[in-house]
This record gives C-alpha cells, sequence and structure tokens, in this order.
C-alpha cells in the first residue's frame, strides 16, 4: 500500500510539473543557501588555520612594549629591546622550548641582474627556519662561521627570486650576487613558497644572519623580536609564565612595574580567529535556514489548492472505502516528495556553487557530508510539518459533500 501511495504522489507532481518546480523553489534555495554558506565558511576556517600554522608550530612571539601582535609591539618612548643573550637564556633555562630564534628585521631595497625590489630583510640564526617551519627550495642554511663572522650571505623567499631573477627555482638566483642596501651578498639558499599569511607574503623576504644584519644594516645589535618554538605536546601555559618570569628577571622589573614585552601565541589566535568564524559561519547558516521556512509555507499553500482542486477524486475514494489514514498518507507523501525533491535540487545547487565560489575566494571547499544529509532530512521534515495540515484537511472530507463539489 505505501508503494502504490509513493506511485500515485509521484504521479500528482508529475501532472504539474511547472508548479510543483515553482513550489520546491524555495527549498532549492533555502538548502542551497545554508550549505553553500556552511561550505565557505569552513573553507574559511580552514583558511585562517593554515595561515596562521604557517608562522611556526606552537610558536610564541615575544615583543617589547605593552601593545599586542599587529598593534606596533615594537614599544617605542624608552622601552629597551631584546638581544642574543636573552634567546640564549631562554633555551638554557626553561624546559620545553624546541628552538629559540632571535629576529630582526628592516625594510631594505634589493638589487640584482638589472632589477629592483622593496622587500624586507630578516637577520636570525637557523633556528629561524626551525621556528617558522621554513623548508629549502635550493641551496643551504647559514654554517656556524657564517653566523658568528657576520657573513655577506642570504637565503631569499620565493617572491623575491621571481622579482629579481625570474624563471624557476634551482635555475636562477641560486649562487648569485643581491645587493641589500649597501651590500652584496651571495645568494646561498632559496625557501620553499609558502604563498600568504596573517602577516602579508610570507615569500617576500630575505634572510641573511642576525650579525650581518645589525652590522651591515641597522647598526644596532637590539633585537626586535624573540620567536620561541615549543616542544610538541608542551603546555603553553606554564611555558608562558616561566617565560614571562625570566624575561621580568633579565628585565630587572620589580613586583610593582608592569611587563615591558608582551607574548603572543599563535595558537591562540588561530583558536580566535577560528572561532569568530563558525560564529558567523551558524549566524549566516541560519539567515539562510529562514528561506526553508518560507519554502514550507509554499508547499503548505500548493497542497491546500491541491486539495480544494482533487476535491471529488477524494470523495469518490473515501466511498469506495479508502480510509482517512490512507488520504491524510497519500497527500503527506505528496509534500514529503516535493519537499524532498526541492532538498536534493538544492544540495546539487549548492555543492556546484560552493566549489565554484570557493575557488573564486581562494579558500580550501571543505564538503561537509553531515551539513548536507541534515538539509536532506530538515527539507524533508518541512514537508512533514507543513504538509500534515492540507492532509488532514483532505481526510477529513465528507464523501457525499465531496462529490457534489464542482
Amino acid at each position: 500500500m505505501l508503494a502504490s501511495v509513493f506511485i500515485l504522489a509521484l504521479h500528482s507532481v508529475q501532472r504539474n510539473l511547472l508548479r510543483s518546480f515553482l513550489t520546491i523553489l524555495g527549498i532549492v534555495i533555502g538548502v542551497s543557501a545554508v550549505i553553500t554558506m556552511v561550505t565557505l565558511g569552513n573553507g574559511a576556517t580552514l583558511a585562517i588555520q593554515t595561515q596562521i600554522s604557517s608562522l611556526g608550530t606552537n610558536l610564541l612571539m615575544v615583543r617589547p612594549g605593552q601593545r599586542g601582535f599587529g598593534g606596533g609591539g615594537g614599544g617605542g618612548g624608552g622601552v629597551p629591546q631584546f638581544t642574543e643573550a636573552d634567546a640564549e637564556a631562554i633555551v638554557a633555562q626553561i624546559g620545553g622550548v624546541a628552538a629559540v630564534a632571535p629576529q630582526g628585521t628592516a625594510s631594505v631595497t634589493v638589487v640584482a641582474n638589472g632589477r629592483s625590489w622593496a622587500t624586507s630583510v630578516t637577520g636570525s640564526s637557523n633556528a629561524w627556519f626551525t621556528t617558522g617551519n621554513w623548508v629549502l627550495a635550493g641551496g643551504r642554511i647559514f654554517d656556524p662561521d657564517e653566523q658568528r663572522a657576520g657573513a655577506a650571505v642570504c637565503v631569499i623567499g620565493e617572491t623575491v627570486r621571481r622579482e629579481i631573477y625570474g624563471g624557476t627555482v634551482g635555475q636562477t638566483g641560486l649562487g648569485a650576487q643581491l645587493r641589500v642596501k649597501q651590500f652584496s651578498c651571495d645568494v646561498i639558499g632559496i625557501l620553499a613558497a609558502k604563498g600568504q599569511g596573517g602577516m602579508g607574503d610570507q615569500d617576500d623576504v630575505v634572510v641573511v644572519p642576525l650579525h650581518t644584519l645589525q652590522r651591515r644594516v641597522t647598526g644596532s645589535r637590539k633585537v626586535g623580536t624573540l620567536l620561541v618554538a615549543m616542544q610538541d605536546g608542551s603546555d603553553s601555559a606554564p611555558l608562558k609564565a616561566s617565560l614571562r618570569q625570566l624575561l621580568r628577571e633579565r628585565r630587572k622589573l620589580t613586583e610593582s612595574d608592569d611587563d615591558n614585552f608582551n607574548i603572543f601565541d599563535t595558537q591562540q589566535l588561530a583558536d580566535t580567529l577560528a572561532g569568530t568564524t563558525q560564529v558567523l559561519t551558524t549566524l549566516l547558516g541560519a539567515v539562510a535556514a529562514v528561506s526553508l521556512l518560507v519554502g514550507g509555507i509554499g508547499i503548505m499553500n500548493i497542497m491546500l489548492v491541491s486539495v480544494t482542486e482533487r476535491t471529488r477524486e477524494i470523495g469518490l475514494r473515501l466511498a469506495v472505502g479508502a480510509l482517512e489514514s490512507e488520504v491524510l498518507l497519500q497527500f503527506l507523501i505528496e509534500a514529503v516528495v516535493l519537499s524532498a525533491l526541492g532538498g536534493m535540487v538544492g544540495i546539487i545547487v549548492a555543492t556546484a556553487a560552493s566549489y565554484v565560489l570557493s575557488r573564486a575566494m581562494g579558500v580550501p571547499f571543505a564538503f561537509d557530508p553531515e551539513i548536507n544529509l541534515l538539509s536532506m532530512l530538515f527539507s524533508a521534515a518541512i514537508g512533514v510539518v507543513f504538509g500534515y495540515f492540507p492532509a488532514r484537511r483532505a481526510a477529513q472530507m465528507d464523501p457525499i459533500e465531496a462529490l457534489r463539489h464542482e
């Protein structure tokens, strides 16, 4: 009996294809909007997490001043900078630290091969490559003698290599001369591309030994940032507390003095941004779900019209012995079929739209089977909820009055 009722429902939908399409349009729009918003939101969350993780795994960034990351952080106004000795003390006295890289930076224009390019030069130790999860596309990093002597050698990012030397990695740039401000250095390594990150183009960089930067570019032995990479599995909270206490002692701060430095945890930023994106995704999905209710009202309206149009058919079925439950089930299944069809079409439309939009926005295509299944079930539930009243109205008709209907 259920199979025959289902076939009758399909025939009813088929008899009025245009009306059926217009009826399910609201469901299609609602389902596709919800899935598209959630998929794009998940993709944006993954993109943010990837960009933040590209800064370094379990990374703490220690900067002078009380302002947080992105707020200048350099202090100014007499706030003391760091030194190499601070980095050495952190490695020696704090457990759970994998590597510490003292980092100084300066904006420069590099010249070579008849081209010039405005970029930033970073001075640090080989620990810088560890803390930032950098790998080489070619060449090597600094040897100990080059670091101690402040040798004129450099490792360049892919953006600098492309803008100055062109060609492909491994064929140009490596082994060439690059003029950085007032001195020339040998390009001994090329970094593998990372792309855009939380602070812009990560590949637009020239890396030199810290002593080279201090002697030939900045003229100061001070260090602007300490990059502290934690060991895998380390708890950041006690490590940050130990780091804060050590730096307060080295900077001779009393108990009444505020910190004149800030410790920034990249994982906290990733969690915060991901949480914010997830909240916005949920909000947008909820707003889009409102159109599902509109689609459900459309189904109820059309089903009521259908009941009125088929009054004589209903009366005839009741007169020859059909039970009220059978008539109720027939119209209820018709409503569910309409909404389920809308759900399936909406999933197809949403998948295609999400793929195209994710490529256009430059975020991962984060297909989520759960939200697709949930949307399908919800669209079917819409058919049950909004189809029940018209189906109940049809089932409770008086057969005699129904047969008299013109």
